[in-house]
């Protein structure tokens, strides 16, 4: 994700994995983190409250909270 890109990434947003384990999946952002290395993950839980973390990297943001 670009700088520009990040600003939409706010706790609660709609979002859908597209790359990763988890394609396919939806469910809202939750802790936003980013690592010592400069990689930026996220947990993301669905509408049944499974929570899986992913790399903001291989989501897109569907709407706002």
């Amino acid at each position: 994700m670009t700088v520009q890109e990040l600003g939409k990434l706010v706790d609660g947003a709609q979002c859908k994995v597209v790359g990763g384990t988890h394609a396919g999946k939806l469910g809202a952002v939750t802790d936003i983190n980013t690592s010592k290395t400069g990689h930026v993950t996220i947990t993301v839980v669905q509408n049944d409250g499974v929570r899986f973390k992913t790399l903001a990297k291989n989501i897109v943001v569907l709407g706002g909270a």
